[in-house]
């Protein structure tokens, strides 16, 4: 794809990555920059996670891969300092939900007060919940708040595992919704099984098989329509 003049935010050269004897992405190129909305597709097994992991700077790959300039895994405080994550599967944290939303704003220098504004937003409430230890919390409670701690900090990028998950018809509205509010100021990864949810938000399409990008395409919310 060409450069079309934007800050360039992740760059990734030939990353390969195998689990044992087991390659899961195959000397992987892409690039994504600053308003650029890419919805990740691919079956169970293409390497979707691999990679947001590789980009997180938790695995250990081959070739290299850099956000705004760093390497996730030479500098991870300051990489993650730069993203909004949400994963697919929420982390087995026993700290209280106050303490997890002032602990992820003093790590990445934002308000606690915007977390909990847009926990409120998908009807969270926070002063309810505050003392209860953040793994007893039900499914959608925990994704609502991670999200919340994601949306509520300003970030050069956001990378959502399955963002709506677990959440209700009203909630997965408003997060479409609070996306669409942040789409021309950072650049986001989403994987989605829903593709139709993000119909609307993103604007090109990654589609992952057996660890190589098969598909690249800048997009119009119909392509992805006619893709379901």
């Amino acid at each position: 794809l060409e450069n079309r003049g934007r800050e360039q935010v992740i760059k990734l050269s030939a990353v390969s990555k195998s689990f044992k004897r087991h390659q899961v992405l195959k000397s992987l190129n892409l690039e994504i920059t600053t308003g650029e909305r890419i919805a990740l597709l691919g079956s169970n097994g293409a390497g979707k996670t691999t990679l947001i992991r590789c980009l997180l700077g938790e695995y250990t790959f081959q070739g290299s891969i850099t956000v705004n300039g760093l390497d996730p895994r030479h500098n991870r405080r300051e990489v993650l300092a730069q993203i909004g994550f949400v994963p697919q599967l929420p982390p087995p944290l026993k700290m209280p939900v106050d303490q997890l939303i002032n602990f992820a704003a003093s790590v990445c220098g934002s308000s606690p007060a915007d977390m909990v504004a847009v926990a409120e937003q998908l009807g969270l409430d926070i002063k309810l919940l505050q003392r209860h230890p953040f793994e007893k919390l039900s499914g959608g409670q925990k994704q609502k708040l991670l999200i919340s701690i994601a949306l509520g900090r300003p970030t050069a990028l956001l990378i959502m595992d399955e963002p709506t998950a677990n959440l209700d018809p009203e909630a997965r509205k408003t997060v479409i919704a609070l996306l669409q509010e942040r789409a021309n100021s950072c650049a986001m990864l989403i994987s989605s099984h829903r593709v139709d949810e993000v119909a609307n938000l993103v604007n090109r399409v990654v589609e992952l098989d057996r660890g190589e990008v098969v598909a690249d395409k800048i997009i119009t919310p119909e392509y992805i329509t006619d893709k379901l």
